[in-house]
């Protein structure tokens, strides 16, 4: 990642979490993320192969994920636990991936807005590091650095804890999406929310 200056931090520190960029020597750590948490996600997230679920598609999808982010694409973060990894360099064998957050189809023009997608890990969900990790990542995403004007994300309406979560952060409902994804079977429909950047600063020209 050496020599080149993206839009957005590569790493940012919470509380509780270390938000990491797409190092090459996490794909172990996302690997075993994602097949521990494969029934867990089944029911929110598009259907995968088995191919997936292993630590070669990883390394290919965290690869991608850094290049996306060093060209203000998209801006994948990975959910590191700093209580066990403390200040150790990456990768790390006492790194442990327990979630993601991303702003993916980052949109300039006009636009200027990204969607926001997230995960955690079963055995973390209740403590509220969904949310310490959002507002992170907001609050990164509408700095001068990347200054987005817009997020959107959208959930199913049975999923009432994510519901929560972004009601919280201050997301403004804005319609319900039929048939959105294809999901667990099915085309599922959305909830689809917003918030926007009280301190969007016009790009020159506008």
């Amino acid at each position: 990642m050496l020599g080149i200056v993206p839009l957005a931090r590569y790493e940012i520190t919470t509380a509780r979490l270390r938000l990491v960029a797409g190092d090459p020597g996490l794909a172990p750590a996302v690997c075993e993320f994602q097949r521990r948490n494969r029934q867990h996600f089944a029911p929110w997230d598009p259907p995968t192969a088995d191919s997936f679920y292993t630590v070669e598609a990883q390394a290919t999808r965290v690869a991608t994920g850094l290049s996306a982010f060093q060209n203000d694409a998209a801006y994948r973060y990975w959910l590191i636990d700093a209580s066990r990894a403390g200040g150790a360099r990456l990768p790390s064998s006492d790194v442990e991936v327990i979630g993601s957050l991303h702003f993916s189809q980052v949109s300039r023009g006009a636009f200027q807005s990204a969607m926001l997608g997230y995960a955690l890990d079963e055995a973390h969900v209740g403590q509220g590091l969904r949310t310490e990790a959002i507002t992170a990542g907001l609050e990164e995403m509408f700095s001068p650095r990347v200054n987005l004007h817009r997020v959107q994300a959208a959930y199913r309406p049975e999923n009432l804890r994510s519901g929560r979560v972004l009601e919280r952060l201050g997301f403004r409902h804005e319609g319900v999406a039929p048939d959105y994804l294809y999901i667990d079977g099915a085309w599922r429909g959305h909830v689809v929310t917003s918030l926007r950047n009280p301190s969007f600063i016009a790009p020159d020209g506008w």
